[in-house]
């Protein structure tokens, strides 16, 4: 019996933590600003007919603030890389030089800078709702298990701690990526 309620508790922590690796990856590609490779890491590339990551097709760089360079292992791919980019629908328009892609990131403006936040908070309450949804599972889990009402209780008192914990934790970290966003 112990070792289901271990397995329970341990499942809903796991899944958890699980929403807030989740969320942190969502945070990524909410650019803040400053050009991040990690901006154009959902563009998928058609390489010899096969969808692929960008990132396993060429060298994705920032040399500065405002520019992402991409320099394709094999030249041919190009035109690919600029087509990925364009369906990926990021709204950024690569140049090439005829040996890279490079693309001039512009600065935001204060309306794009709240859609990005608007964005953030979305992102933040999905992960709240898949925390809560973890809760309730866990919590029917123990529904279903023949211990005491007291244990039930005190392991629903846990689970809900946890969950609180978890919820403080996206809390935090949507405070932190909005006043990064807002940020001139």
């Amino acid at each position: 019996m112990e070792d289901e309620i271990d397995f329970i508790i341990d499942g809903t922590r796991e899944a958890m933590g699980n929403a807030l690796k989740h969320l942190e990856k969502q945070f990524a590609n909410i650019r803040a600003g400053k050009a991040s490779p990690a901006m154009v890491g959902s563009v998928m590339v058609d390489y010899y007919g096969n969808p692929t990551p960008l990132s396993q097709v060429a060298n994705v760089s920032t040399p500065d603030g405002m520019t992402i360079s991409i320099q394709p292992w094999e030249r041919g791919m190009i035109n690919e890389i600029e087509r990925g980019i364009h369906l990926a629908n990021l709204g950024f328009n690569p140049m090439n030089n005829g040996e890279s892609v490079i693309i001039n990131v512009p600065p935001l403006t204060e309306e794009r800078r709240r859609d990005l936040a608007k964005q953030a908070k979305a992102a933040a309450e999905e992960a709240k709702i898949g925390v809560r949804n973890d809760r309730k599972n866990a919590n029917n889990d123990l529904k279903g298990l023949d211990i005491s009402e007291d244990l039930k209780k005190n392991l629903e008192d846990d689970i809900q701690k946890m969950t609180d914990k978890h919820i403080k934790k996206i809390d935090d970290f949507l405070a932190v990526k909005e006043k990064e966003i807002m940020t001139v």
